[in-house]
């Protein structure tokens, strides 16, 4: 596995070191018992609906520590963990904490810029959290972040638009196809929209056909075997005969527009997606909204683990309270807050008996679906591996290239950035 040149002593130095570069504010104290000083926090969440929820959040850690002032910063998630390895980089900017997507997480510590986290004050509880949660937040056996939100994906519907065409959920490939030639017969709508300038999208569809992208076990690269290329014949067949519509750019916007104006009666997407979901035209009444697990394909039936963790800079000037606001906003009343608010599904197993859990049906339905979704490899690399797959995906999805060519340029591309990887 790859490593920094200099991580090691990297992070000893920054975390030691008063004049390293970190957030720009006032070191923090705690020399009198008491948290002061200034935490800088990136969250990386949707705006207009998750951003209020988190940010009214980090007011609730100012009222209990009240010498200490959290600056909120809403950064977009496409542009965060490149803008925090430049910040990092350069000894100039970066925050204290950031919300990190899982596959970020190896990356930031294998270069050194994140804090470990074991024998802290942020890893309260640590038994309370979800094993499947706790996989991406370690690196060379240290943690390196704290879970906050654990996600996978489902099938998202139109309840009305599947009455007036006399159908069910579908639960494979081929069930997918059928529906949507109904509701296209019966209400003239496509069935689906695909998303088609998003790889994390096309995972389901390559978990149903029994593939993965690497086996981080044995070092080898997998996206190019056979399993690879059904994947992307599947998907391809899916544009190709109507069953769905997609589209090169702005893929979430053309997407969410989409299902919630009731131009398509499905889309796979995640608990993330709900508020946005049910600020759309179709869903004045909330429950029409259906959700159901992806449709399995020719092999299984697998959607991926997603989620965010929050991470600790290593060069904070200001640890003991960075340290603080992650047990903060990762303890059991903050999750239950965010699963009864926006429909998150908490990484901590006793939040799941909260009522604002216990209530929403989506965290409900979700809950099973991320016990048993698909674990990325929590290699360094792992958050590279999307750029690849992402050019490829579109270009098969636009008829740009053929699946055979997809995988193979996709796993070419994999052994490039995998040294010595089969």
């Amino acid at each position: 596995m790859r490593r920094g040149i200099t991580a090691t002593a990297l992070v000893a130095a920054l975390a030691l070191a008063a004049t390293a570069c970190g957030s720009d504010d006032e070191t923090g104290s705690k020399s009198s018992g008491e948290l002061s000083g200034t935490v800088t926090w990136w969250d990386t969440s949707s705006v207009g609906s998750e951003d209020k929820v988190f940010k009214k959040l980090a007011e609730g850690f100012e009222k209990k520590h009240p010498k200490v002032d959290v600056k909120y910063v809403n950064v977009p998630f496409g542009e965060a963990q490149n803008k925090f390895k430049n910040a990092a980089q350069a000894g100039d900017g970066a925050p204290d904490v950031i919300r990190s997507e899982v596959a970020w997480t190896p990356d930031f510590a294998n270069l050194g810029y994140l804090a470990p986290l074991d024998g802290t004050a942020a890893l309260k509880n640590q038994d309370d959290f979800l094993k499947q949660a706790v996989a991406s937040t370690k690196y060379e056996d240290k943690t390196y972040a704290v879970p906050q939100v654990i996600d996978s994906m489902g099938i998202f519907y139109n309840k009305k638009m599947f009455e007036e065409a006399g159908v069910e959920a579908p639960a494979s490939l081929d069930d997918l196809k059928t529906v949507a030639k109904k509701i296209k017969d019966k209400t003239g709508k496509t069935g689906l929209y695909l998303r088609g300038d998003d790889p994390y999208y096309f995972l389901s569809f390559l978990y149903g056909e029994g593939g993965d992208m690497v086996d981080a076990g044995s070092k080898s690269v997998t996206i190019d075997k056979p399993e690879g290329v059904k994947a992307f014949k599947a998907v391809k067949e899916l544009v190709d005969d109507g069953t769905a519509k997609t589209d090169a750019s702005d893929g979430w916007e053309n997407m969410m527009q989409a299902f919630k104006n009731g131009d398509v009666a499905m889309m796979i997407n995640g608990p993330w997606a709900v508020a946005d979901t049910l600020t759309g035209s179709q869903f004045t009444d909330k429950d029409n909204l259906g959700v159901a697990p992806v449709p399995a394909g020719s092999a299984a039936q697998g959607a991926p683990q997603g989620g965010h963790n929050l991470a600790v800079y290593a060069g904070s000037k200001n640890l003991d309270a960075s340290y603080a606001f992650v047990e903060y906003m990762t303890s059991v009343d903050s999750q239950a807050t965010a699963a009864g608010e926006l429909n998150l599904l908490p990484t901590r197993t006793s939040a799941y008996a909260k009522k604002e859990a216990v209530d929403s049906e989506i965290v409900g339905f979700f809950k099973p679906v991320v016990e048993t979704a698909v674990e990325r490899p929590w290699i360094p690399e792992g958050g590279s591996l999307f750029e690849p797959l992402r050019i490829e995906y579109t270009k098969v999805l636009t008829g740009q290239t053929t699946p055979e060519k997809a995988a193979k340029a996709t796993g070419d591309s994999y052994r490039k950035l995998l040294k010595d990887w089969k």
